[in-house]
């Protein structure tokens, strides 16, 4: 290790790295990583690889410490390692861990900074931070001039503040190359990571030729510190997800199953605690409760909505001579914490990931089976300390088909937050930025357009000053926004109640947040206390930054009672949402044109106007057959939802053409809910687009076809496929591509309030014609034709676009005697199709060839058809008979 040459305060010494890292895992790994890092000096870069468990997060930060005070030596400033953690229970555990180690007192040399809570004193070393809190530090010191060095750790999470993070620091070291950054992987997906952020530095700021002029980082690997695991499979007898989510059955089957493995355990003299792996706060509630009733063994919550206390004490490790405990977990537990005293792992095999609905304009996080990479981590978690078991609730086949990595969560979240720290950055919708994965380019346009329509952007895609501001805030900038411009109508105090509120991880029971509200309100939920710090920065943030926005005024005045919706609506205006009429579940319609259902038994029921915050896809009775489920709403009145969404008002006369005639209607809408429709008189204009609209969509078929107008037509249709130019072309797409030649004084007609009863198509039709070639059109295409007894009998045109058709001349066959040459049509291109028929009117023969049927088939049709009817000449010889539509006796 390199030691400083000039004397340190006990605060800045080096770190006792054998001390520290005394019968961890990746102890004799540390070396290697010391060795890489020095061979490079100030700026180097390193990817870690090492299972959960192994003691990196412990180690790795002081060796980081030490070497950058040698780098650093003389220098009293800039010499700060920073740590992120995914989640803040991590952050808090590894920093006060460190710190024990270290025998320091928590924040002088070792502490930690996140949401609401910092231990950190002015000489820290190590500072332990959510990717957020350094994502923040980035965008107002891009040169992070405090450090020297950044471990991200946790990378093969994928979570999309840590993907910003590794493109961004990426982007900082090609400007200053002092500042060395380490990735650490709990999985094996390390050498993605190393070309990623070995590629990012500048070589020519140091004399360094490896891998930092744009190789490859090193990657330092640790063998797995696992003890002998044991992997029992204990699929449930029911399904585990439903339309609903995750079944009470199956968590019944996990909280059974938990309790007898315990047990077991205990029974074979095993002091063991056992660690119960479900997906999502409310999940671990339900466990956690069923297991209450059927073990002594204490048992403890461990997901994001409970207390920093509570959330320290479960991953803290049992007090001596304490009761053997069961931690029942969301995946905080899978790869970032160590519990100490885990032996036994339950594993559910699920996991909460976000989810994007693009369609439906929703996003929020949904059940599904984890990835294989993290089965392998829970098990894991069994086996740190001896040899441990683990029992899945699934089967080998389920396990099989899960994904190998989880999602990373670029791909699949709503995207505004992000896109806001690029433009922030300068790299808007991420360009030119070194990304594990880019970001999906349809989520990233819907992101940017939600951030100009706020003023966070302008037209290049860079953040504005609005922008800058909203991302100071710590909520998504759609709440920053509210916050600022709601704080103007309902107050600062209120408008940070109710930002706060949202942006928190609490579930509103029933859907209802003034609800979850009044229960935060009286400091007796768990959660209030983090509620109430992210109340008190809300409403610093909204009174200092308010100067700086202005808000338009707002009317009517904003009631306390609806001063939660009031905000909501602010920062959601498309999900400001009417109950839709009818018996049954209760159904919204929400501005953005989605439909969704309220939770059964919601004291929300019967509000008209909602505000909603959260609204996911589902099924079931909740969902009243919309297909969404509202997770979190506020009421409103019709008033304080048109204030809201002002900007989504909108007043139109919509005329259409049903029924034969245009009609009109002056629609006022908020979105895609209608307030109100009023019959009115169309204007020309509106009547002419209803008009074309409706023949757009249905056809020509809309005015009606006479018998006249469809006979021209089909003889049109004939000479242009014969004969092509001049004759038109009488399709469909044509006729509808020429409107404005042939119909133009019907459609103003029809525009004017005419019914299409009284148009008849074929004088415009007639408008089509070529001229002089139109003197021809009785000649080449004849309405009827003349037969040998006399009668003119019309001619059936084929169907139009029907190619391969002929004219059809249907006739009783005694009308064609003699006959022996076929008539043709179109100066004699197409013959004549005859249908002949019997007295009756039956078909006896189809021909366009009667000289052959006179001499061939003819002879049978007599023979069948003359006792048939007696009354009718069948003579032998048809060339000779006369041609006759009557009977013999009238003959």
């Amino acid at each position: 290790m390199t030691t400083p040459a000039v004397p340190l305060t006990p605060a800045r010494a080096p770190f006792r790295l054998e001390v520290i890292g005394s019968g961890l895992a990746f102890g004799p790994s540390l070396g290697d990583l010391a060795e890489a890092l020095q061979a490079v000096g100030p700026g180097a870069t390193a990817v870690v690889q090492a299972p959960p468990g192994t003691g990196k997060t412990t180690l790795v930060p002081p060796l980081l410490a030490n070497l950058s005070l040698g780098w650093q030596q003389g220098h009293g400033a800039g010499a700060r390692i920073i740590v992120t953690q995914p989640r803040r229970v991590a952050a808090r555990s590894a920093g006060r861990r460190l710190a024990a180690l270290d025998g320091s007192r928590l924040g002088e040399r070792v502490g930690y900074t996140v949401r609401g809570e910092r231990q950190a004193g002015p000489g820290m070393l190590i500072e332990f931070v959510t990717p957020g809190i350094l994502l923040n530090r980035l965008l107002a010191d891009p040169g992070l001039e405090t450090a020297s060095a950044v471990i991200l750790d946790e990378v093969h999470e994928r979570g999309l503040e840590t993907d910003l993070l590794l493109g961004m620091l990426t982007e900082v070291r090609q400007l200053r190359g002092d500042l060395a950054l380490v990735a650490m992987s709990a999985t094996l997906d390390a050498p993605r990571f190393a070309a990623l952020i070995g590629a990012g530095g500048d070589a020519e700021d140091h004399e360094a030729t490896d891998h930092s002029a744009g190789r490859p980082a090193p990657v330092v690997d640790c063998p797995s510190a696992l003890h002998p695991l044991a992997v029992d499979w204990v699929p449930a007898a029911v399904p585990r997800l439903d339309e609903r989510g995750v079944t009470r059955a199956f968590l019944d089957h996990v909280a059974d199953t938990a309790a007898a493995s315990h047990a077991e355990a205990l029974a074979s003299g095993l002091d063991i605690d056992a660690l119960v792996f479900v997906p999502g706060a409310w999940e671990v509630s339900y466990v956690a409760a069923r297991l209450r009733s059927r073990t002594s063994a204490e048992v403890l919550e461990l997901h994001g909505q409970i207390g920093p206390a509570e959330q320290d004490r479960a991953v803290s490790g049992r007090e001596p001579g304490g009761s053997p405990r069961i931690i029942v977990s969301t995946s905080l537990a899978e790869s970032s914490l160590t519990v100490p005293g885990v032996r036994l792992v339950i594993d559910s095999g699920l996991s909460r990931e976000p989810r994007r609905d693009a369609g439906r304009g929703m996003s929020g996080l949904v059940n599904v089976s984890c990835s294989r990479a993290s089965a392998e981590q829970r098990a894991g978690r069994a086996a740190r300390q001896g040899p441990g078991r683990v029992v899945r609730c699934y089967d080998q086949k389920t396990y099989g088909a899960a994904p190998a990595h989880p999602t990373p969560e670029i791909a699949v979240a709503d995207l505004t937050g992000a896109a806001l720290v690029l433009a922030c950055w300068g790299s808007p919708g991420g360009r030119g930025l070194s990304l594990p994965d880019a970001p999906p380019q349809s989520a990233m346009d819907d992101a940017v357009e939600v951030l100009r329509e706020l003023g966070a952007v302008a037209p290049d895609g860079l953040a504005t000053d609005l922008g800058k501001t909203l991302a100071r805030v710590p909520a998504d900038p759609r709440l920053a926004r509210a916050l600022l411009d709601g704080a103007a109508a309902v107050g600062n105090r209120t408008a940070a109640e109710a930002v706060a509120l949202v942006a928190g991880d609490q579930r509103a029971p029933g859907a209802d947040l003034p609800r979850l509200l009044a229960g935060l309100r009286t400091g007796k939920d768990p959660a209030s206390r983090r509620w109430a710090d992210d109340v008190r920065r809300m409403e610093s943030i909204a009174r200092q930054e308010r100067s700086g926005v202005v808000s338009p005024p707002i009317t009517p005045a904003v009631t306390p009672r609806e001063a939660v919706g009031f905000v909501v609506a602010l920062a959601f205006p498309d999900r400001v949402a009417r109950r839709v009429p009818g018996e049954g579940p209760e159904r919204y319609l929400l501005s953005s044109g989605t439909r969704a259902g309220l939770p059964a038994g919601s004291s929300l029921s019967g509000h008209d106007w909602l505000a909603v915050a959260e609204v996911s896809r589902a099924q079931g009775r909740d969902a009243a057959g919309t297909g969404a489920v509202i997770r979190s709403a506020a009421p409103l009145t019709a008033d304080t939802a048109e204030a809201a969404a002002r900007h989504l008002l909108s007043d139109t006369v919509e005329a259409g053409f049903s029924q034969g005639r245009v009609t009109a209607r002056k629609v006022r809408r908020l979105g895609a809910i209608v307030l109100s429709s009023t019959p009115v008189r169309p204007s020309a204009a509106e009547g002419r687009a209803a008009v074309a609209r409706a023949l757009e969509k249905e056809g020509l078929g809309t005015l009606g076809w006479s018998t006249a107008a469809d006979a021209l037509r089909r003889r049109l249709a004939l000479l242009h496929r014969e004969l092509g130019d001049p004759w038109p072309d009488v399709s469909e797409p044509a006729l509808l591509a020429r409107l404005g030649e042939w119909l133009a004084p019907e459609l103003e007609a029809l525009a004017g309030g005419a019914a299409t009863s009284g148009i008849d198509l074929t004088d415009p039709l007639r408008r089509l014609l070529p001229w002089p070639d139109a003197a021809r059109l009785g000649e080449l295409v004849p309405e009827r034709l003349e037969v040998p007894s006399g009668s003119w009998v019309k001619i059936d045109y084929p169907d139009v676009g029907d190619d391969g058709a002929r004219p059809v001349v249907a006739v009783k066959l005694q009308e064609c005697f003699g006959w022996d040459q076929t008539p043709r049509l179109v100066s004699g291109r197409v013959p004549v199709l005859f249908h002949l028929l019997s007295p009756a009117r039956r078909p006896l023969a189809v021909t366009d060839d009667l000289a052959s049927f006179w001499s061939g088939p003819y002879a049978q049709v007599r023979a069948e058809m003359r006792g048939r009817y007696p009354r009718h000449p069948w003579p032998e010889d048809p060339w000779s008979a006369p041609a006759t539509a009557r009977t013999k006796k009238r003959s």
